[in-house]
């Protein structure tokens, strides 16, 4: 890792019928880590995948790979121990999603996790400030949650840098990723 930047794939838009078989190819193609887009059909329009295809995912693929839960949730609090004891890592959930960031901050830390804190495009990066010191982690989407496949939105990339960079179908949608 010359650059000092992970990828974590999305494996949003992997081939969901062999889901193993991508993270799988994923991993040796050198991802980082593996980034998973949970929806809920409330916080945005999708359903995606819960806890226990995390618990699935986990006891295939060991202990090793490094995973970072996006909750695009209307209540990400309900999913926090569910997603510690499938095997979760991260849990990175979306400021808009809560009242209370300080709090879901701290149960996420007390379930044994790294702590996630992401922003729609429209949210300037001012509203991440009073939580800088309690994360490890900010993800300044480039797109709007919800969809994969989406245009890059290249006018985000000033409000931050980047040591972890988190990529779908451009990813998982090439022969050779």
């Amino acid at each position: 890792m010359a650059s000092g930047c992970e990828i974590g794939p999305s494996i949003l838009n992997s081939d969901l019928a062999n889901l193993g078989a991508e993270c799988l190819r994923m991993l040796d193609s050198g991802a980082d880590y593996l980034h998973l887009d949970v929806m809920d059909g409330h916080f945005v329009p999708n359903i995606t995948f819960g806890h226990p295809v995390v618990e699935s995912l986990r006891k295939q693929l060991g202990q090793d790979p490094f995973f970072d839960m996006r909750l695009m949730v209307a209540r990400p609090e309900q999913w926090v121990k569910p997603m510690a004891v499938a095997g979760a890592n991260q849990y990175t959930f979306h400021l808009e999603a809560t009242e209370n960031p300080g709090a879901l901050i701290q149960d996420i830390r007390e379930n044994g996790m790294k702590v996630g804190l992401a922003i729609k495009p429209g949210t300037t990066v001012e509203y991440l400030a009073p939580w800088a010191n309690q994360i490890d982690m900010d993800l300044v989407m480039t797109v709007e949650p919800g969809f994969g496949g989406q245009k890059f939105m290249e006018d985000m990339m000033p409000k931050a840098g980047a040591n972890m960079i988190v990529s779908g179908s451009a990813i998982m949608k090439t022969p050779d990723p």
